[in-house]
């Protein structure tokens, strides 16, 4: 592997966390769009790592001036709770993008459906006319 290129599991055993932390870190981060891979793999470049680097210090931080006079295992719990707070804010825009894409995909669809609907009632006119008018033309023919 290239030394500017690591992948998400080399990154989480250097730092000592899972590898789904990491892969929420990138979500939350917004990173995940941006990977690129090497074979089957995700590989972060430096200032990828940099940035979840940059996220778990703020984080270990937040969490420590949160909790001063805790045991390490409610410190790791407040910790959670700040990332899972993170991650809920993060689905719910994800989320409200989502809605609002449906939503405009519905609107189109229901204005072509609309279209369809006009264009099949005027072809529907113009057989009832040229009936009409083929009608004529036979009732001219005959004796």
């Amino acid at each position: 592997m290239s030394e500017n290129l690591k992948t998400i599991k080399e990154l989480a055993d250097e730092l000592g966390v899972s590898k789904s932390y990491i892969d929420k870190i990138i979500r939350i981060l917004e990173l995940h769009t941006k990977l690129d891979k090497v074979g089957n793999k995700y590989v972060i470049s430096k200032k990828q790592e940099k940035s979840i680097k940059d996220r778990l210090r703020s984080s270990e931080s937040t969490t420590k001036s949160h909790t001063k006079s805790t045991t390490k295992t409610h410190t790791e719990v407040d910790f959670e709770v700040d990332f899972l707070k993170e991650e809920i804010l993060y689905l719910r825009k994800s989320h409200d993008k989502q809605l609002t894409n449906k939503d405009k995909q519905i609107e189109t669809l229901s204005n072509l459906l609309d279209q369809q609907q006009r264009l099949a009632l005027q072809d529907k006119k113009l057989l009832e006319e040229y009936k009409a008018e083929n009608d004529n033309l036979k009732a001219l023919k005959m004796p």
